[in-house]
């Protein structure tokens, strides 16, 4: 068995390591040795009994500590080999008096041993430490075809989107959907289960639909039995719709239907397949918004916190798990970002909260925060905001804003409540540093604050939500180009196909067998029908690219075609192939073409 790098947390002895432990069985495994090997055991025993005591076995899961290798030490064979060790006797830099820095964290009662980055600093090397399990695990080999496809991932992310952009509803559980609303068709119900929600008094319902006019997909979100005329909003509407910011759910259209049997105000916003609230994504679906300022909670009985609130907090935080600083930056800077769009337009959200904010990606990837459904609390309230009271209003967004962080970073909704405020950001030092609560301290106090005094707060954080910004726009440029290089090559495939065994044309029913459609019969032979030596069908996807990117840029490489029964040989170039092709295919397109004319006559 290889040494593993394994100390666990037994009662340690003063002679050494305990009887039943892998380490000690590894150190015994060898009945017959040599005098060094002895030597070297015994130093390794004394050695190990000595720095035993200075390890501490009551240190968290996560903890990451620098430890210093002397030679007698035991390390990792792995350990050993990144660091070009030939042997154990020779662990020494060249100054003999420093040892080697290695690196280890404790997981669970397993600590695992890290080599120094490559470059020869004394820092972890970043891709082993990610993921502690990955340094005894194999890399997965990318396959060579995977350059030519999107990524898996991606690729099923967008067909599950597309999936729900083109779902059907079903007439026997919603058979009072009308077909049409005012300029949209192709109506879905979004509610889950189909139960409605509530803003305020009102009934709402959410759907999908398309307009007839641009053919783009909307999200519809209504509210039922709306008995006021909304002309005198129409400023505000019109100030709104101006919005256009990458973290904000663009308001569309906002009017009066009947299409229900009854008067709704209809809000037209941007569709988004596939998103979900901040409450749906981190939250457990049983917690109660017990104390959370939900600004569409209508309900004045709402159960308020009870006393022994910290324990509530640290038990929800165990039971969601605590979210990573970084993560938690990201969604402040998206949000920041947000607000200061909508000040900056002399307007106010008027009820942040964590149902009002979409997420639409992954975690891992790069999640993207959207605010949903503005403008409604200003035609709702019934009160035409003045600019004496906007300010106002804002403040409350900002006080909001300031919520939402600390509900996040408590992993606990009633973390936010108004008496729990104190213990909530002292139980969120523990876990976070100080800029992230100096900031959640600015937004909840009572001072006159600003959206546009965040930013020397978030300081170069900026920077890097930046950079990952660019980064993924990069990564998606790649795989659009790769998939632009696919739909090149589809439309050579699809002329191809059009040309190929084409029964009769122009009643002419030997015109694919003969002249240069003969020519290109055999090139889709030698493209797609060839066989090994030992007569099996030979699959190589790269020749098929290749030859496609040959043909489709008319290159004066020569290739052999040979006929079924090999008594025709034929030796062509791609560029009098491709000639031959649009050749071809133009005769087709052309006949196609005159018969359309003559229907419409």
């Amino acid at each position: 068995m290889d040494p593993m790098a394994l100390v666990t947390q037994y009662n340690l002895l003063q002679n050494g390591p305990p009887e039943e432990s892998k380490l000690a069985t590894y150190m015994k495994r060898q009945q017959n040795v040599s005098p060094q090997s002895t030597l070297f055991q015994s130093l390794s025993n004394q050695s190990l009994s000595k720095n035993y005591s200075n390890l501490d076995i009551n240190q968290s899961n996560a903890s990451m500590k620098k430890a210093s290798i002397p030679v007698v030490d035991f390390v990792p064979r792995n350990l050993v080999n990144s660091l070009n060790i030939p042997d154990g006797s020779s662990m020494y830099a060249k100054d003999k008096s420093q040892p080697i820095q290695a690196y280890q964290k404790n997981v669970n009662g397993t600590t695992y041993f890290y080599p120094p980055d490559s470059n020869g600093t004394n820092q972890p090397n970043s891709n082993i430490f990610d993921d502690p399990s990955g340094y005894l695990s194999m890399s997965s080999v990318e396959s060579p075809t995977s350059s030519l496809y999107a990524q898996d991932d991606m690729r099923r992310d967008l067909l599950h989107r597309n999936a729900l952009s083109i779902a059907s509803p079903d007439s026997d559980q919603w058979p009072d959907l009308p077909e049409n609303v005012e300029d949209y068709h192709d109506v879905y119900p979004l509610d889950i289960h189909g139960h409605s929600s509530k803003i305020l008094t009102y009934s709402t319902s959410t759907y999908r639909a398309t307009n007839s006019k641009t053919g783009e997909k909307c999200c519809l979100k209504r509210i039922h039995s709306f008995h006021q005329t909304i002309t005198k909003y129409t400023p505000l509407i019109e100030a709104w719709k101006k919005i256009n910011h990458a973290n904000i759910v663009q308001l569309k259209d906002v009017f009066i239907t009947k299409a229900f049997n009854d008067s709704s105000l209809i809000f037209v916003f941007n569709y988004h397949p596939d998103s979900e609230s901040l409450q749906t994504r981190h939250f457990n679906s049983n917690e109660i918004l017990n104390g959370y300022n939900d600004p569409f909670s209508s309900d004045p009985n709402a159960p308020r916190p009870y006393s022994h609130t910290k324990n509530a907090i640290l038990r929800h935080q165990h039971s969601n798990g605590l979210l990573s600083e970084n993560t938690l930056w990201n969604y402040a800077i998206q949000l920041s970002g947000a607000l200061r769009a909508i000040h900056g337009s002399g307007l106010a959200l008027r009820g942040l909260c964590l149902n009002r904010v979409l997420v639409t990606g992954n975690l891992n990837t790069r999640a993207r925060l959207r605010i949903n459904c503005v403008a409604v609390m200003d035609i709702l309230l019934n009160d035409m905001a003045s600019s004496n009271i906007i300010g106002h209003f804002q403040q409350e967004d900002l006080t909001d804003f300031g919520k939402l962080l600390l509900a996040l970073a408590c992993r606990s909704l009633i973390a936010v409540h108004q008496d729990n405020l104190t213990t909530s950001i002292d139980l969120m030092a523990r876990s976070y540093s100080n800029d992230i609560r100096n900031l959640i301290r600015y937004l909840l106090s009572n001072q006159r604050r600003h959206i546009t005094e965040l930013m020397p707060m978030i300081g170069a954080r900026f920077y890097t939500q930046l950079d990952a910004a660019q980064n993924h726009s990069d990564s998606l440029e790649n795989e659009l180009s790769k998939e632009m290089e696919n739909g090149r090559l589809f439309r050579l495939l699809v002329k191809l196909g059009s040309i190929n065994e084409r029964p009769e044309f122009n009643l002419d029913p030997a015109w694919s067998e003969t002249g240069d459609r003969y020519m290109l019969k055999l090139f889709r032979d030698y493209l797609f029908h060839q066989v090994t030596e030992e007569g099996r069908p030979w699959l190589d996807m790269s020749h098929i690219v290749q030859t496609l990117n040959k043909l489709d840029s008319g290159s004066a490489d020569t290739i052999c075609l040979y006929s079924r029964d090999e008594k025709t040989i034929l030796v062509v170039s791609y560029q009098e192939l491709k000639q031959c092709l649009e050749q071809s295919f133009s005769e087709i397109a052309s006949v196609a073409a005159s018969d359309d004319l003559v229907k419409a006559e």
